[in-house]
């Protein structure tokens, strides 16, 4: 079935990152108004309608910004940025700022966004909130809050639509920071023990935010797109 989101408005927060980025040119491909929003606007350069220069951490900005701007049909929030490691061996002050990034700023956009009724707010968490790892307990325990409050907020926003995409290992830039060869050695290890005997895409995240997004008997959920590593 062919989606058609003309006359839709359409605010991906965090655009400017891989999963963001793929997200924002699926709902413009579809034909809706995309607001692409990230902290950089250069990154944001050729997405969407229209580029916003927005620091979630920033609570005034972000209520000053939906005081202002008419209501959204969906809101989709990709930004996040966490610390790996064990607990042991990760510092507090990072450990607050991961915890700042992921959840509290999509609390932010939870309490001040203005949504249509009918429309939907998505998260993206990750798979580690279910299939947790010794070198990334942090990671799994916000993602599991953030599925939890979409949850809640399912019932509080209702007939607004609250769900969680939630990603197993995918190719975005963030791995770039590693050697070429490195990180293929990873990728294709990873693989391996995956039933899907790949590791995931932007294209496969965003795929899975359009049908939130756009089912409209989907609400509470968390969609795991994660080519089978929860299970693995």
């Amino acid at each position: 079935m062919t989606i058609n989101l003309s006359r839709q408005r359409i605010l991906v927060v965090g655009a400017g990152g891989g999963i963001g980025r793929v997200t924002a040119d699926a709902f413009a491909a579809a034909g809706a108004h995309v607001v692409a929003a990230g902290r950089d606007t250069a990154k944001l350069a050729g997405i969407g309608s229209e580029a916003l220069a927005l620091d979630i951490l920033d609570n005034d900005a972000v209520e000053v910004f939906f005081g202002d701007a008419a209501p959204f049909d969906h809101v989709v929030v990709a930004a996040a940025s966490t610390k790996s490691g064990p607990i042991s061996g990760l510092g507090l002050d990072a450990a607050k700022a991961s915890m700042e990034s992921k959840f509290w700023g999509a609390y932010c956009i939870a309490r001040a966004a203005k949504i249509n009724d009918g429309g939907s707010l998505t998260f993206v968490s990750g798979f580690l909130s279910h299939r947790p790892s010794a070198s990334s307990v942090l990671q799994g325990a916000i993602n599991a809050a953030l599925e939890a409050l979409a949850r809640g907020l399912a019932l509080e926003k209702a007939p607004v639509r609250v769900n969680t995409v939630s990603p197993g290992l995918v190719d975005t830039p963030l791995w770039h920071g590693m050697a070429a060869a490195d990180r293929e050695g990873m990728f294709e290890r990873a693989a391996a023990r995956l039933p899907a005997r790949r590791v995931g895409q932007p294209e496969d995240v965003a795929q899975a935010i359009l049908f939130v997004a756009t089912n409209h008997f989907a609400t509470g959920s968390t969609v795991t797109v994660d080519g089978g590593g929860t299970i693995a």
